[in-house]
């Protein structure tokens, strides 16, 4: 008995732990349209839709994925020149900062590496959120990083990993 009983224990553990995937499965992706690597929580998705950044119309193309409900997600499109690239910076986060109804609690403009970076919150859906955000433009590209989710749900590693793991060639 004691042995059925050991391999019945021993089956159930292996079927409890084979079910519990990590929320986070961090797996690096390079983009095969845009010079940039990232890790992300999960397989990321692609789209491209086509954007209004103050009067500048472009193809904006988003790579994302989703973990414990928070969106991770890179936002890359080139505009016809570098200032312009540059000027969309601030129309993004403008759009982005709309999108959630937020407001911005730090905010900081680095290098032409680092961007702009902005950490908001607001609302999607009836439910309070937190955005972090990257804007970098590199010649005619510019790139958005974010994350949007619940802040109880974001830990500062997740949080830094995402955002430090991307690298712009």
């Amino acid at each position: 008995m004691k042995k059925t009983s050991a391999v019945v224990y021993t089956l159930a553990l292996a079927l409890m732990l084979a079910a519990c995937s990590p929320a986070f499965d961090w797996r690096e992706y390079r983009s095969p349209d845009a010079p940039f690597t990232a890790l992300f929580p999960g397989k990321p998705a692609v789209l491209t839709r086509q954007i209004d950044l103050d009067g500048q119309k472009t193809a904006l193309t988003m790579t994302a994925s989703e973990a414990e409900g928070n969106t991770f997600a890179i936002g890359t499109a080139v505009m016809a020149n570098p200032g312009l690239a540059q000027a969309a910076l601030p129309a993004m986060q403008a759009a982005l900062l709309r999108n959630i109804n937020g407001q911005i609690t730090k905010e900081k403009s680095g290098s032409s590496d680092s961007g702009l970076r902005v950490e908001a919150t607001g609302s999607r859906n009836g439910q309070a959120v937190q955005l972090i955000g990257r804007f970098v433009a590199r010649d005619t590209r510019i790139f958005q990083i974010v994350i949007v989710g619940d802040a109880s749900k974001l830990s500062r590693d997740n949080i830094d990993t995402f955002m430090d793991g991307v690298k712009i060639e």
